[in-house]
This record gives C-alpha cells, structure tokens and sequence, in this order.
C-alpha cells in the first residue's frame, strides 16, 4: 500500500477550497441512494483485504464488495463540459478514487463505475497504487482516530482535463489536483457539491459494517 505524500494532500486542501469556496453552488449537490451524508457507507463499498482469511478492512471480517457506489447529482451548473469525481479520506490524506472527463450530459453514476478501464471517464491511479480504479475505505482497526472521514467530490467543469500520463508513469492524484488547481485559477470550476461517508473498521466505535 502506498501512502499518500504530503504535496498530494496539501494539493487537494488546495484544489478543494479553490473550488468549494471560490464559486456558488447554486444548489448544485451531490447524492447516494446507498448512503446518507454523514452515514455509514454499505459493506459493497468497502475494501476486501483478507488477512488469514479475514478481512481486514472490516470490523467483522467480512468481505468487502470494493465497488464505487451509485451517486447522482442535482442542479448542476449550466454549461458543465465534463465533471470530475474524487474520493478523499481527509483522515488519513489518502485519494481512494479519481475519475475526471465524466460527459457533461451525465446526471450521475451507477454502481461499480469505478472498475478498471471505465467507460464513464478516464481513472488515475489510486493512492494504493493498486491501478487506475476505485478502491474502498479501510481504515487501520484499533489506530486512533479509528472513524475516517471519506468525502466524495464532484468537480463541474466548463472544460476537459488533459492530464499527462505514460505506461510508466499514469496519471495519479497529485496529477489530477493540479489539473484541478489550474481549472480553478482559469475560471473552468463552475461547482462542485460533496457527500460524506464515515466509517470504521474498530469494533465497537460505530460507523462499521
């Protein structure tokens, strides 16, 4: 598992308050049918990393489904171009998901749009290292703070994003906030709206599985 730098989370403080707190929302906010903001996120969503036939990323061992979980969005910006969603773990400072390019036609997402190669967007890779898709929380168990706080963004662009990428070194979360940084400094972030999860894989803390 590869843990998320210190540039990448100051850039997303950064691409995040540019955004979140430079433009007016005008309504537009972000949903899951799966989740309240602020709720638990269901077990489809979460990591499965077995340990001795156990998963880790779970307060009661079970599997994890390690899927993107259905999200839709209302009153989005006129003229959006393409959308951008990211899932940060502002806990820990750790990019779970980053999927830009999304058509600006598109009024959400289905459930599992986070597989490799999705046909909803182009992907970087994710702070685990692990691809370009989504991976789910998991949280260490017993490591205070033992509730992680994992936000999910949607970005409304007036444009697209070109983001540098090779077969050797893929487009990453540092490459997509700064793709992000720019768009806000250019006028290109029109809105964006979020939607929290909290979870733990401690027993006994609340937010689990």
């Amino acid at each position: 598992m590869r843990l998320a730098g210190i540039r990448t989370t100051l850039l997303f403080a950064a691409s995040f308050l540019l955004a979140a707190g430079a433009y007016p929302q005008n309504g537009f906010q972000l949903h899951s049918p799966e989740f309240d903001n602020y709720g638990t996120p269901p077990l489809a969503m979460i990591l499965n990393e077995p340990s001795n036939g156990v998963n880790v990323c779970t307060a009661s061992g079970a599997a994890g489904g390690d899927q993107s979980p259905q999200l839709f969005w209302t009153d989005a910006p006129p003229n959006t171009a393409s959308y951008a969603v990211v899932l940060y773990d502002v806990t820990a400072g750790f990019t779970h998901w980053g999927l830009y390019n999304v058509p600006g036609r598109l009024t959400g997402l289905p459930e599992g749009a986070g597989v490799a190669n999705s046909r909803y967007g182009l992907q970087i890779e994710n702070d685990f290292g692990l691809g370009e898709e989504y991976d789910g929380p998991c949280p260490p168990a017993g490591v205070a703070p033992e509730i992680h706080q994992y936000v999910f963004t949607v970005y409304a662009l007036s444009t697209t994003l070109n983001l540098p990428a090779s077969t050797n070194f893929p487009a990453d979360a540092e490459t997509l906030y700064h793709a992000l940084i720019r768009a806000g400094q250019q006028g290109q972030i029109l809105g964006t709206a979020s939607l929290t999860a909290l979870y733990s894989a401690t027993p006994g803390t609340g937010h689990t599985d």
